[in-house]
């Protein structure tokens, strides 16, 4: 009986994986090289030029360092961004305080803590509330919609945040300079 070798080494691979270690260039250009926001009538929020001006620049094109702009914003409730499916706001909760239970029906939310502490509570009904955890900066918190949520500041600074919503829940513009405004409006 004839018996012939495999031609390749074992196990016979029909795709041998190909790997490639030679290192290959990457070409990084800095936000200054690439900054074309005012010439293309586009808008920036940039502390390069050591200005930030908070309001809504929603349905425009927009680019925002939004780690930097929750920690400058001193206001309860302020929309940076309001297009038509989707809104971000900036809060900051003074210590001791909350957003107030609340429940939004049809929209949901996501919210990043950028700074400070506090604890989120959730439920299905405003009176059963089963659900608690503790929030530090970086943390990303999913509200979906119809759940019943709050956020305290339990921290000794100001918890500063931003919440995305999907869609928009507050008109374009709006601006909440303290939890009273905020709960007048509504």
């Amino acid at each position: 009986m004839y018996y012939a070798r495999y031609r390749f080494p074992y196990p016979y691979y029909v795709n041998a994986p190909i790997y490639n270690y030679v290192r290959q260039p990457v070409y990084w250009a800095s936000p200054q090289e690439i900054d074309h926001s005012n010439r293309l009538g586009h808008q920036q929020l940039s502390s390069m030029h050591g200005k930030i001006e908070l309001k809504d620049y929603g349905r425009t094109p927009f680019v925002v360092d939004i780690n930097e702009a929750a920690k400058r914003n001193n206001t309860f409730r302020t929309a940076i961004w309001t297009g038509e499916h989707l809104q971000v706001t900036l809060m900051s909760i003074h210590v001791g305080e909350d957003i107030g239970l609340e429940v939004h029906p049809t929209v949901d939310q996501f919210l990043r803590i950028e700074q400070g502490q506090g604890v989120v509570r959730m439920g299905d009904t405003k009176n059963n509330i089963n659900f608690e955890k503790r929030v530090y900066a970086g943390y990303a918190i999913m509200v979906p919609a119809g759940k019943w949520h709050n956020i305290i500041n339990t921290g000794n600074t100001p918890l500063k945040l931003y919440s995305i919503y999907a869609p928009p829940q507050h008109p374009f513009g709006t601006v909440h300079q303290t939890k009273a405004d905020a709960m007048a409006a509504e």
